[in-house]
């Protein structure tokens, strides 16, 4: 599969789809090129949205519906082109053969906790990429501070350094906000931010569930 160029390939194939348990319930987040492979194998279906109603389609019949569109396209859609067709990438599929659960914790580690706290240092209060971040026990483990959503936050290196092992009233730091936890996956409401991905709210919101990534 294609795209209008290599800058369309990747944008378009780094797209996310949500996937759905057969019953349903919104339990992973996947990328395109994976979603595709599970409709071509027969063992998803895409869900979308036609006046209101949802309704379901096998990977024929997406790419049918997609041709019928290819003269619509709107700026928030992600299309791949093939050899001889060209096609929408979905934002929801649903697994046909799949029952498990959602998992009900929230899984806390870097990347949930520098999406809950915005890529931003808890103390400077800039933005930082990934690599020029660390996690900080706001009350430290060797004063028996807990690795807890209530008592983790994102620092940059030169704050964790210079807070070093004391609480921040003792190395005169305060948090630009109190750490709570999330009611859902902070990876999962950075995604939702982004009007492409519209169509998830239907299926995610106020589920208190970890949505694998």
């Amino acid at each position: 599969m294609d795209n209008d160029g290599p800058a369309g390939v990747s944008e378009a194939l780094a797209s996310s789809v949500l996937v759905l348990n057969r019953s349903y319930q919104a339990v992973h987040v996947v990328g395109v090129r994976r979603a595709f492979r599970l409709l071509c194998r027969e063992l998803a279906e895409v869900i979308d949205t036609e006046d209101g109603q949802f309704v379901n389609y096998d990977f024929e019949g997406w790419r049918v519906r997609s041709q019928r569109r290819a003269r619509h396209k709107r700026p928030d859609e992600d299309w791949i082109r093939a050899v001889h067709f060209e096609i929408q990438a979905p934002r929801v599929i649903r697994l046909l053969r799949y029952d498990r659960l959602p998992n009900r914790s929230l899984r806390l580690n870097r990347h949930t906790v520098f999406a809950r706290d915005e890529h931003r240092c808890q103390y400077c209060g800039r933005r930082y990429p990934a690599g020029q971040l660390s996690l900080d026990h706001v009350v430290p483990r060797s004063r028996g501070g807990q690795t807890t959503w209530e008592n983790v936050v994102c620092a940059c290196l030169g704050c964790n350094v210079k807070k070093g092992g004391r609480t921040p009233q003792e190395a005169r730091m305060h948090l630009v906000a109190k750490p709570t936890r999330p009611k859902r996956s902070p990876l999962l409401t950075l995604k939702l931010r982004n009007p492409k991905y519209a169509a998830w709210k239907v299926w995610v919101e106020g589920a208190a569930c970890e949505i694998r990534f």
